[in-house]
């Protein structure tokens, strides 16, 4: 079973995941997480740079930065996929969020079919906030408190139908199968992960507040048999057509609970 870890900031805890991103992450007492979408999508330097004058400006440590969705070119191999990571966790590590070689962050990394960008770019990122706090007169009095009726907020690092530590692509559940059928036990068993995943966090899956399918494969039929029994029709399925970031996958989610959103410039 992954190993529940506090954050740099003790802020927020995490999922121990991957060198490259944790699993999710769930805002200790004290603090909530707000989500911030770029109303335009800024390359991952860039994005940085916007990322760390927002914290500021909130006075907010860079340390505070807990989750990260972003969008890359098409689909690469596992080596080029490594690549890129590393020069994503050399900017963390710079950040302070590395603690005994562990990353905090949780992630959603995928390849839009339609509109591609030139290069890996940043759509939105999580924060914490503490609770109650108001910057710049857009968060209100929360409810995440300690002592408080509402849940605490989380978000669930994007879920693939592989499991890391099989063999790939062979461990791929339904591999290279993208029938209904296929899909159907690809969207199982990711939805079996984000779910151990929320549990292993101690967060309540019945107060997830959006779910997020990356997909080229219309969803519209796994509705009623994957999604509507686990209680997310209800929500609004936000379909992105999207490919995961590694070829071979055909299917990814990610999942949140988290009351405050923004769109920045």
């Amino acid at each position: 079973m992954a190993t529940i870890h506090n954050s740099a900031g003790a802020d927020y805890a995490f999922l121990e995941g991957g060198r490259a991103f944790s699993a999710g992450v769930i805002a200790l007492p004290g603090f909530e997480i707000v989500r911030a979408r770029f109303a335009r999508a800024l390359p991952i330097a860039e994005g940085f740079e916007a990322i760390g004058a927002h914290l500021r400006e909130r006075h907010r440590p860079l340390t505070a930065l807990c989750a990260a969705e972003l969008r890359s070119p098409e689909p690469v191999g596992l080596a080029g996929f490594g690549e890129f990571n590393a020069g994503w966790v050399e900017v963390l590590e710079r950040w302070g969020l590395y603690r005994n070689e562990l990353n905090p962050v949780a992630r959603s990394n995928v390849c839009p079919v339609h509109d591609a960008p030139a290069q890996p770019v940043f759509h939105a990122f999580s924060y914490t906030v503490p609770t109650g706090a108001a910057h710049a007169g857009f968060l209100t009095t929360s409810d995440h408190a300690a002592d408080a009726p509402g849940p605490r907020s989380f978000v669930i690092a994007g879920y693939a139908e592989w499991e890391q530590g099989t063999p790939f692509p062979d461990g791929i559940v339904a591999y290279r199968d993208t029938s209904p059928a296929g899909l159907a036990r690809k969207a199982a068993f990711v939805l079996d992960g984000l779910q151990r995943n929320t549990a292993a966090l101690g967060g309540d899956w019945n107060a997830v507040t959006a779910v997020q399918v990356y997909s080229a494969h219309d969803i519209g039929a796994l509705v009623p048999g994957q999604f509507a029994p686990r209680g997310l029709a209800r929500l609004g399925i936000d379909w992105h057509v999207c490919r995961p970031p590694v070829e071979g996958l055909e299917f990814e989610i990610d999942v949140r609970c988290v009351r405050r959103e923004l769109v920045i410039d």
